[in-house]
């Protein structure tokens, strides 16, 4: 059961119909108000009337009992007898009958908009440059499809142009420049060679340049005002792995807080510490992992290796730290991720205030290069 599982929107004259979900279960009352309800599964199992004495009446299951990732085997409909049925995914099997009308007076729910967990659809993210009169025309088109999706990955660009990747750099900073953006050089220096045998850049020790695997993390949480682009062109492919992946840490924000409100509260209130050192170079920044509304609007600091301690009340610290595990789930299930392998040619280019991007481990002479832009 999938969060994007269909969910069926009964007309007027439709029946009951149930939908569901990873979570939840979205029961569809037909004729009444309200016309839908969600339900927690732990909620229902938990209400399961099974779990009563039989003299009495009287509950014998506390909540403190139902583990919240209870889930169930099956689930269905009994339209004759207008109720909902769930076999649970225990040892004993333990089912439970619920009455629709039951379920409608004590829906806590009623009327609930899903909000959808991060897209993984790389085809609504990506251009083929071929189609394409020219550079400029492609560029505009990639900048627009990132201000909308907050990611575009651009095949085969240097082909397109009869161009060696290395010589379609210079072009590509000068398209986007022209497109209304800005480069902006970092401690890194104006281009970064991302490659293993790096000796053309500065303050080299950090991950980017190894052959080790990366997860999702925003680049330069440790600056004041991270660089708002990157562009990341592909010079050569690795011989194994290297693949690249992203998620939408805007669109996760928004589920986290439509499933979890405290867990939302505290990654947008709380302000951790994010901090960089290396050769020639050190920042620290004390922020919110989540900044909702801001100078450039939402912003995401999400870097599980320059998280550092931060301050933080005792009682404070364990309830950031469940959060924090939410979101993390959230964005590391491979589910809610646009995963890809960028061959010599293509870029991509994303909004690292955005989007959290990551690779797996490679062996072989991958070489990407990475430019970092801002808006004029």
């Amino acid at each position: 059961m999938s969060p994007t599982s269909p969910d069926p929107v009964p007309g007027p004259d439709t029946g009951p119909s149930l939908a569901p979900h990873e979570g939840w279960l979205r029961v569809h009352f037909g004729a009444g108000s309200p016309s839908h309800a969600d339900f927690h599964w732990f909620w229902l199992r938990h209400q399961c009337d099974v779990d009563r004495h039989p003299r009495t009446g009287e509950r014998t299951l506390d909540a403190s009992e139902v583990p919240l990732g209870a889930r169930p085997r099956s689930v269905g409909l009994d339209t004759q007898r207008r109720r909902v049925l769930v076999t649970w995914d225990e040892p004993s099997g333990r089912q439970s009958s619920y009455e629709l009308e039951w379920l409608r007076a004590h829906a806590y729910a009623p009327g609930r908009v899903e909000v959808p967990p991060p897209p993984a659809d790389a085809a609504r993210v990506t251009l083929e440059a071929g189609r394409f009169s020219d550079l400029a025309a492609l560029v505009e088109a990639c900048v627009a499809r990132v201000r909308h999706e907050g990611l575009c990955v651009v095949r085969g660009s240097s082909a397109a142009w009869g161009r060696s990747p290395e010589d379609d750099t210079e072009p590509l900073i000068e398209a986007f420049s022209a497109a209304g953006l800005s480069l902006v050089g970092t401690h890194f220096g104006r281009v970064e060679d991302l490659r293993t045998d790096n000796t053309t850049n500065q303050n080299t020790d950090q991950l980017g340049y190894t052959d080790a695997g990366i997860d999702l993390h925003t680049d330069q949480p440790f600056l004041d005002k991270p660089p708002r682009y990157q562009l990341l062109q592909c010079i050569r492919t690795a011989d194994a792995g290297g693949d690249s992946f992203f998620c939408d840490a805007l669109a996760a924000a928004r589920y986290i807080a439509s499933i979890d409100a405290p867990a939302f509260e505290r990654l947008t209130t709380l302000p951790v510490r994010f901090h960089r050192k290396q050769k020639s170079f050190e920042r620290v920044v004390v922020s919110p992992l989540l900044t909702m509304a801001g100078p450039s609007g939402f912003l995401v600091r999400y870097s599980y290796f320059t998280l550092a301690p931060f301050e933080a009340s005792f009682a404070e610290m364990e309830a950031w730290y469940r959060a924090y595990t939410r979101f993390a789930e959230i964005v590391r299930d491979p589910r809610h991720q646009v995963r890809l392998r960028l061959e010599p040619g293509d870029f991509v280019l994303y909004d690292n205030h955005r989007m959290l991007h990551g690779r797996t481990a490679f062996s072989g002479a991958r070489w990407l290069r990475g430019i970092y832009f801002d808006l004029k």
